[in-house]
């Protein structure tokens, strides 16, 4: 398994953000987790990480522990929120540089890089533009290939698909599958409910617990629901 949590716990003074969570995901696999604002799933991202330091329990990520390595944990894992992590007042260029700084590649491997990443996208001859200046879908585009720049073993995606048209995100999904086929796991938060029924299994997240967890059609059978949207508002109710 890519990624073993056991009873992860992050309490916050006599608060419990998340409380004894334990799963795992094999490599490959795209694994949704899900819950309501405040359920607790950033806390548990930022600890899978390596950025917050558990109250108690474990985890290993990418066969590094999550607590004694947890630099390790960073460079085996690339990360995209909802805000697609880009620097507006930077060119694309200088994102492309900087983010494969962060993840150590250098000299003739980031250009290497960069010059793939540019090419894919057709961004060549933009390349001096400002970020700002792309459109949305364009900027979820670059934030995601900064994302897997060094060939991350997983893929932790923060509601990445906030504020996108229907027709983007369908098609950033499907750079996510193709990014799962290739062996790279994919650790997904979504408010978009119908997206959930592209995963592989989902996680169902109620004040820092972990409530259900199966194959989105698994549940709706187990419900006898249709929706992935029924079985969230079955199950958070």
């Amino acid at each position: 398994m890519i990624i073993k949590v056991e009873n992860l716990v992050k309490k916050f003074g006599n608060f419990t953000a998340v409380d004894r969570i334990s799963f795992q995901v094999p490599r490959g696999e795209i694994f949704g987790f899900l819950g309501a604002n405040g359920a607790g799933k950033t806390t548990a991202i930022k600890m899978l990480c390596g950025l917050s330091k558990p109250t108690s329990g474990s985890a290993t990520i990418a066969g590094y522990d999550l607590v004694k390595e947890a630099e390790q944990v960073k460079l085996n894992i690339g990360y995209m929120s909802q805000k697609f992590s880009l620097y507006d007042d930077l060119t694309i260029s200088e994102n492309i540089d900087f983010y494969g700084g962060l993840y150590r590649l250098r000299g003739q491997e980031l250009s290497k890089k960069k010059e793939a990443i540019l090419q894919e996208l057709g961004l060549r001859d933009q390349k001096r533009d400002l970020v700002k200046s792309l459109p949305l879908g364009w900027k979820q585009k670059l934030a995601f290939s900064v994302a897997t720049i060094h060939e991350p073993k997983i893929l932790f995606l923060d509601e990445p698909t906030s504020g996108v048209d229907p027709i983007t995100r369908r098609k950033f999904w499907e750079i996510i599958i193709a990014t799962a086929n290739k062996g790279i796991t994919i650790f997904i938060t979504t408010h978009y409910l119908d997206e959930a029924e592209y995963c592989d299994r989902i996680s169902i997240m109620v004040n820092g617990k972990i409530i259900a967890l199966d194959s989105p059609a698994n549940l709706k059978a187990q419900l006898n629901v249709d929706t992935t949207a029924q079985i969230f508002a079955q199950l958070t109710r």
